[in-house]
């Protein structure tokens, strides 16, 4: 789903208006119908509506929306933060249309004395353009909305957000339960309202015309739909992929044995884990589904280098590799990480000590000849890359695009916020996901389904990657929801992975981001 600026979503409707013959109050017509439509839909029980309209062209889409629910029988009450005579353009038309008689407030005594006792508030104040930190008037109604104990449907963008910011904006911002935008995805609505479920609505400007110059994108279940359909009556477990993953060590047997049933459990029709022979009962014992190989140890019990060998005759006949959770740094195991990488001839998800097997090596990770997936977190990024960690965080986005071209990877960059990078310059940003997944474990699930969707998927690694990205985190908050933050360990992901799926499915389905 693309991101724009607020600058590109201005020249896309002007791009719309100009070489696509839509009218900027056709547009706006379209928006207005959007929410109305949105609120008929989702707050069906409220009674009792508010529309808040700023004197702009947002002030506009709200002034249709009010119109829209009138005409479909709801009891509706507006409140413009205006004298009617100052309200010019499209957003004038809207007014003369209104069939019903408005509350103008001018200032903020007027303000005080309106009625703000509804059931659902539609914040229709200000829109992508606001300069801010918003004052006055328009400062006093938004304080007033959050004050008023409905719930809010921000169109747009919630009055007072900066729609290009990264991180929260100064000043007072509506406290929206939900938001209608149009068209596209807005910075603010991935990175400061990532939880406020919001509905995109497409207004009349074709898909050509939406243009995003940073290749911005949000992970949605409707970008991975594919890995959501049904599988076909007649399958079986070869139509899935066989994943072979080497990890683990004595002591760290763990680690191997949640790649391998995160595999399982995200799909992949079969699942071998290579590991040290200390660690192989252990990790055997995690579940009767893992098939399981032991391979020649160093005395710390970590991969030696006679594994390399024995490793290179396992990998044939497999769809993807998963290389690196809980191998250990040892030097020896080391080497034997980069020879199996170099190696491979099928896609190679690469992870935590895998990574470090790269430390002062950095120049031989390359997607050049083998898809290459690597997950680091900014720990272990700043291993590859020499940065510091505080670099790393101050723009992960570029940190992760410049690392995807220049090796021909594609970077899993996790944290809040997870990055994924393509190797062609495409970033995907993930919100699901939530603090209580920070516990050990969580990125060997991660690897395991990685691994098991590019196995499900080997034609479209990308939408594999995302998918795998995006139901990873929202299998957590499925944990979180029915356990807490502070309980959850890494595999509670496992059994919370189904609800996942179905929340996913869900989400199609009712269009909500």
């Amino acid at each position: 789903m693309k991101i724009v600026t607020a600058a590109e979503m201005r020249e896309i409707d002007r791009v719309t208006v100009q070489q696509h013959g839509a009218t900027p109050l056709q547009l706006m017509e379209n928006a207005g119908a959007a929410v109305a439509e949105f609120v008929l839909k989702n707050f069906s029980h409220a009674e009792k509506m508010l529309v808040v309209c700023g004197r702009g062209n947002n002030g506009g889409d709200g002034l249709v929306a009010a119109r829209k629910l009138k005409e479909a029988g709801e009891q509706i009450s507006v409140a413009l933060l205006a004298r009617p005579a100052d309200i010019k353009g499209d957003a004038a038309e809207a007014l003369q249309k209104l069939p019903l008689k408005l509350k103008a407030i001018a200032n903020e005594t007027e303000l005080s004395e309106a009625d703000w006792n509804a059931d659902l508030i539609i914040d229709a104040v200000l829109g992508t353009g606001t300069r801010l930190p918003v004052e006055g008037l328009y400062a006093a109604a938004i304080e007033k909305m959050n004050g008023a104990g409905a719930p809010i449907v921000a169109v747009d963008i919630p009055s007072g957000a900066d729609a290009d910011g990264l991180r929260p904006s100064p000043g007072p911002v509506v406290r929206a339960d939900a938001i209608v935008t149009f068209t596209a995805l807005k910075p603010a609505h991935v990175f400061q309202f990532g939880e406020v479920p919001r509905a995109l609505r497409h207004i009349g400007t074709p898909d050509d015309a939406i243009v995003s110059a940073g290749n911005l994108n949000l992970i949605t279940p409707h970008d991975y739909a594919e890995v959501l359909a049904p599988r076909k009556k007649d399958s079986n477990k070869g139509l899935y992929g066989h994943v072979l993953a080497v990890a683990g060590s004595l002591g760290k047997a763990g680690a191997a044995a949640m790649v391998g049933m995160a595999g399982l459990r995200a799909g992949a029709g079969l699942m071998t884990v290579a590991t040290p022979k200390s660690a192989l009962s252990t990790v055997a014992g995690f579940a009767p589904e893992l098939m399981t190989e032991p391979m020649p140890e160093t005395e710390d019990g970590t991969f030696s280098i006679l594994a390399i060998e024995k490793i290179r005759h396992l990998a044939e006949g497999k769809t993807v590799l998963a290389v690196g959770p809980g191998v250990s740094r040892d030097k020896e195991t080391a080497q034997v990480i980069r020879s199996i990488v170099d190696r491979a001839s099928v896609p190679v998800v690469l992870d935590a000590d895998g990574l470090n097997a790269f430390e002062e090596h950095r120049e031989l990770i390359s997607g050049r000849r083998c898809a290459l997936v690597v997950t680091p977190h900014p720990g272990e990024m700043a291993r590859l890359t020499g940065m510091s960690v505080a670099e790393i965080q101050r723009d992960r986005i570029v940190v992760a695009r410049r690392y995807a071209q220049e090796h021909q990877a594609l970077v899993i960059l996790k944290g809040e916020h997870t990055v994924v990078a393509e190797p062609g310059g495409k970033i995907w940003i993930n919100n699901t996901g939530n603090p209580g997944m920070s516990t050990g474990g969580t990125g060997d699930i991660l690897t395991g389904m990685v691994a098991a969707m590019v196995a499900q998927h080997p034609k479209d690694i990308s939408m594999a990657v995302i998918a795998a990205v995006h139901l990873h985190g929202l299998a957590g908050d499925a944990a979180r929801d029915e356990i807490g933050e502070v309980p959850m360990i890494a595999t509670d992901l496992l059994s919370a992975f189904p609800e996942a799926v179905r929340r996913a499915k869900a989400a199609c389905e009712a269009d909500i981001l």
